[in-house]
């Protein structure tokens, strides 16, 4: 008679299943798939080729948006002034294909890039040298940047027509059947998730937003991360807006009106703590992924706006609650612990 043993997972394999099932993006996950699910089931052609095209297409752009808002998010400050960024980036954008029909695209992206650095600063440097709250200032800059849009742009749209093919053709043309937007969204997520897991720089941000006193007494440079995480952010909504261009029809002074409220909440509902110190790029894309999907496959069942707002809404104030329910179970736990310890 043979015995057969059966070999237990070392222990840290057992912590980290356990670590990666309890962690924010799971439940957001999970939530995306069964709305996936039974959507598809109400309505096959939901997940049709051109279906599933449209909707990662819809969910690039709040993705990018939600990845550099993340970042901002982590070090307890919010950027409430992206969709005015991209709204003016974009309509630059349309000015140059206007201005110099045969400009290179990667020229395009470039200045789309830094002209969203150069409005991000600005956010930046007066969080940190004002010492105003960064929902202050980015709601000040909103208006500021949109009206300078407003100025410049008028009643002047560019159009689809008025820009190289080869640009338009980002947001159609595909790789093994994915948008290759999309495909740049991923990339950006990885690269973004890399930094913030693996270099000092991206940890420091966390440590700055679980405690900013605590983090210059360590020797961090609070200053000079905070208006790195608001420089990053300007430059993803740069990225967003040249791709923004590069997918809808028009642009012009009102472009991206709004859309700051769902880049916020699409990191909020995807685990970036509205407190800072937590949360991650991957989840804030995923929560973008569920917002739009949401809107998607409502729109799919025929169900009115109103209530895609108010599912929205319901959303954002249960991650908050969760949140800040998780926080206090956390701070409760550590006095346990150390009242143990005395």
């Amino acid at each position: 008679m043979t015995t057969v043993q059966t070999q237990t997972p070392p222990r840290s394999t057992s912590k980290q299943i356990s670590r990666f099932l309890r962690s924010r993006e799971i439940p957001v996950a999970s939530a995306l798939i069964v709305l996936v699910v039974v959507t598809a089931t109400i309505n096959p052609l939901f997940l049709t080729p051109q279906g599933v095209k449209d909707l990662l297409l819809n969910a690039t752009i709040v993705v990018i948006l939600a990845i550099g808002q993340a970042v901002v998010i982590i070090t307890r400050n919010v950027d409430l002034s992206v969709g005015s960024i991209l709204g003016l980036v974009a309509f630059g954008t349309g000015t140059l294909f206007a201005v110099y029909p045969g400009i290179p695209i990667i020229l395009v992206f470039l200045i789309g890039m830094a002209f969203g650095a150069v409005l991000g600063a600005v956010n930046g440097l007066l969080v940190t040298i004002a010492k105003v709250p960064a929902l202050v200032i980015t709601l000040g800059t909103l208006y500021i940047y949109r009206g300078l849009n407003n100025a410049w742009a008028g009643g002047t749209q560019y159009f689809a027509g008025d820009r190289p093919r080869a640009f338009s053709n980002l947001s159609t043309d595909t790789i093994f059947g994915f948008p290759l937007i999309t495909l740049l969204a991923v990339v950006v997520v990885v690269g973004v998730a890399v930094v913030l897991a693996y270099t000092r720089a991206g940890r420091d941000l966390y440590a700055i937003g679980s405690d900013p006193a605590a983090a210059r007494l360590f020797g961090i440079p609070v200053t000079r991360r905070v208006l790195g995480a608001f420089v990053a952010s300007g430059v993803l909504a740069g990225l967003a807006a040249v791709l923004y261009a590069s997918r809808f029809n028009a642009v012009g002074a009102t472009t991206g009106t709004g859309l700051e409220l769902d880049v916020v909440a699409a990191a909020v509902v995807g685990g970036v703590a509205i407190f800072g110190g937590s949360g991650t790029v991957v989840g804030a894309a995923i929560g973008a992924l569920l917002l739009t999907t949401i809107t998607s496959a409502l729109t799919a069942l025929r169900v009115d706006k109103f209530w895609q707002q108010a599912i929205v809404g319901v959303l954002i104030i249960a991650a908050i609650s969760v949140d800040r329910l998780v926080s206090l179970n956390r701070a409760r736990k550590l006095r346990v612990s150390e009242a143990r310890n005395v």
